[in-house]
């Protein structure tokens, strides 16, 4: 507790709340190389990892009635799908004041963006700007509704999703590209969506929690016209370089196999040397707040807690919380896994109770 409270300056009333609601682990740089047992509190080794009841049972389905192999003919065929035909991913979006579409002028052409709010109205404030995920070859503003509709509640900010540019037709640097251009556009532009923006919170899962940290390294070296106060990334990709543990206990039978990983990467086209691919390479000095989400069963994971060690080397506010027994994607599989449910709930807490405490300052 004390280092995240030397790290963040938070106070133990608040952050206490929060961790009396969730399964969070305060991570130091000496947990960035600790076995997946002592991180999750887990009565398991790296060989026998805990999985939940309800995670067992969904894999089990999956082995059961397994996707086809992703290859380029599967993946046409499954954008052509509706947002709801994939009974796993069906999460309601539930009760919202405002469900808007908008455009913006990007890089290569229009950007569709869409605005939730739970309120219909609301005072000066931050705006959150969500990056769905998908392997930056899938995924849209309609598929990740649903997560981003439970974020704009839960937090009670307004949330700008954005639908970027996806691979192969548009590989990297187009989602980069297109990510940064949509927070500085919102930034810039709260009369279009009828909020007064002060400040930008920065969130996405997956390959949209790899754009988040890119973005909001950019912003903070070219400043957008108000400032990023906050991000949420979840389970996000942050090194396309460095081999990490959970990659090969992980690589197939927890629902982010290796030959799926393969196919984003090689339909991404991306540098993965590049800043704008593996932000953990880069200079973390500086960047806003952070609530870090990953997965205990996700080939992710140690990437993500390496980058949470890493800003708190750097001094950044940092608080990290790892879904014990919970795979990649969890938020959206909240259908088929319940529990997860109350993971997403925890980890938005956490970020709630760190935003009232940035927007004090």
């Amino acid at each position: 507790m004390n280092k995240i409270d030397r790290a963040g300056g938070y106070r133990k009333s608040a952050l206490a709340m929060a961790l009396a609601a969730a399964a969070l682990v305060p991570l130091s740089p000496a947990l960035a190389d600790a076995p997946a047992a002592t991180l999750t509190a887990a009565a398991a080794t790296a060989d026998t990892p805990y999985i939940r009841p309800d995670v067992a049972a969904y894999l089990k389905a999956q082995e059961a009635h397994p996707l086809p192999a992703m290859t380029a003919e599967v993946l046409a065929q499954i954008r052509k799908l509706p947002p709801g035909a994939l009974p796993s991913r069906d999460v309601p979006v539930g009760e919202i004041a405002v469900s808007k579409d908008l455009e913006m002028p990007g890089p290569a052409g229009p950007i569709k963006l869409r605005l939730f709010d739970a309120r219909a109205q609301r005072g000066p404030g931050p705006v959150l700007v969500f990056y769905h995920g998908g392997g930056y070859i899938l995924g849209s503003i309609d598929t990740h509704a649903a997560l981003a509709a439970e974020i704009a509640r839960r937090l009670d900010l307004p949330v700008v999703s954005v639908e970027y540019r996806l691979a192969p037709e548009n590989p990297w640097p187009a989602a980069p590209d297109d990510g940064e251009a949509a927070a500085r556009w919102v930034a810039a532009n709260g009369k279009a969506l009828g909020r007064d923006v002060t400040g930008l919170v920065l969130s996405g899962d997956s390959a949209g929690g790899n754009l988040t940290l890119i973005v909001a390294a950019a912003l903070r070296d070219k400043p957008a016209a108000v400032p990023v106060i906050m991000q949420v990334p979840i389970y996000p990709a942050t090194d396309f370089v460095g081999d990490y543990p959970s990659t090969h206990l992980f690589a197939n039978g927890y629902g982010l196999d290796k030959s799926s990983t393969d196919l984003f990467r090689k339909h991404y086209a991306a540098d993965p040397k590049s800043l704008r691919t593996s932000p953990l390479l880069g200079d973390l000095k500086g960047l806003p707040p952070t609530v870090l989400v990953t997965a205990g069963l996700d080939p992710l994971r140690d990437q993500g807690r390496a980058y949470a060690a890493k800003l708190v080397e750097a001094g950044v506010p940092t608080v990290y919380y790892e879904g014990r027994g919970l795979v990649h994607g969890f938020t959206t599989f909240r259908k088929d896994i319940p529990s997860a449910q109350q993971d997403t709930e925890n980890f938005l807490t956490l970020a709630k109770v760190m935003l009232t405490e940035v927007e004090k300052k």
